[in-house]
């Protein structure tokens, strides 16, 4: 039985803590929250606290479960490996490269576990994307972005996000990495532009962004994000992936409530496309948000009772958040940046 503490509670906390909260080979020793409280009614019983710190002392966890705000991942999953406990933490990783391989070269100097949140690794339809995609051979252009119409509750959760995390970085993250598990390249140059739509963010925050990034194969990406109630539904879901020998594409996903979190891993259907012709595979059953937070989870109790080697994911963790911040990084300078001068 994994000994589970889980740290934040908002969307994504939620249904990581219902997902240990089912799972048979795992048990809740803790909850961390601002307010000290829980209101869903399956958690309730669970011991909660408001310091991070002090929950981990006195539960000592097997696994940390981090849903937090990005800047405190990085302190949160130290602490919690040196305390002995392995990690699952939410993306962003970290709010700089140099931090987040803080946390990985942890992982390694502890041999603890680390996964990063990156959900649609673990949606079969986003898997047999990537695996179709890498079946047509590169170099690759890949046309991705997700725009969010949010109004309400959901524009007041993007506002709390932007005071720290761009949406190019928070949501490009996981269009990043699907990009470097096709192609297997580095990235060498990056290129943004972005734009402040709203006097209700800070001073330094753009609630619209995209960027282009060059790979050392030859493929090419494009990315766009954008948050709030000025954002039109009108292309804001565009999953395209071409290559020399044809296409695979996301058709009939989500084509509404560009805000609905359901949707935003939503498939529909794959079209294979060749010159030879097409072929659509269709998808069927796909998981929800709340299913594939229960696959991430266990995931992780597995990649702890298999030791699963992790260096990979790891790798393309850092890779697609240092791609994602040398775009953030260029919106904000004005300027490209060539990322084979900088660290890998």
């Amino acid at each position: 039985m994994t000994k589970v503490l889980i740290t934040g509670l908002g969307n994504m906390g939620l249904s990581h803590a219902l997902a240990h909260h089912a799972h048979a080979e795992a048990q809740i020793v803790g909850l961390v929250n601002r307010s000290g409280k829980v209101s869903h009614p399956d958690l309730q019983g669970y011991k909660v606290f408001t310091d991070f710190h002090a929950a981990l002392s006195e539960t000592k966890p097997d696994l940390t479960v981090i849903a937090t705000y990005t800047d405190t991942h990085v302190d949160y999953a130290i602490a919690a490996m040196e305390a002995g406990a392995h990690v699952f933490v939410e993306k962003p990783l970290a709010m700089t490269v140099a931090d987040a391989r803080r946390v990985t070269d942890k992982a390694k100097e502890t041999g603890r576990k680390l996964v990063v949140g990156y959900i649609l690794r673990h949606h079969p339809s986003w898997q047999r994307l990537i695996a179709e995609a890498r079946a047509l051979g590169g170099p690759f252009v890949f046309r991705l972005n997700l725009n969010q119409q949010s109004t309400g509750a959901e524009w007041e959760t993007h506002k709390a996000l932007m005071q720290t995390t761009s949406p190019i970085v928070d949501c490009g993250v996981h269009y990043v990495d699907v990009m470097c598990q096709i192609t297997d390249a580095l990235p060498v140059r990056v290129n943004g532009m972005g734009l402040r739509l709203t006097d209700e963010i800070p001073a330094d925050m753009y609630n619209y962004g995209q960027f282009q990034v060059v790979f050392n194969d030859g493929s090419i990406g494009w990315y766009e994000a954008g948050w709030g109630p000025m954002m039109s539904e009108t292309a804001f879901f565009v999953k395209d992936i071409v290559s020399p020998n044809g296409a695979v594409s996301i058709v009939e996903g989500n084509t509404g409530a560009s805000a609905d979190v359901d949707g935003h891993t939503r498939v529909g259907n794959i079209l294979v496309h060749r010159p030879s012709g097409d072929r659509l595979i269709e998808a069927e059953d796909e998981p929800g948000h709340d299913a594939l937070c229960a696959a991430e989870q266990a995931y992780m109790l597995r990649a702890i009772a298999e030791d699963i080697d992790l260096s990979r994911h790891m790798q393309d963790a850092v890779q697609s958040l240092a791609i994602c911040l040398a775009a953030d990084e260029s919106i904000r300078t004005r300027r490209p940046i060539d990322l084979e001068e900088q660290p890998q």
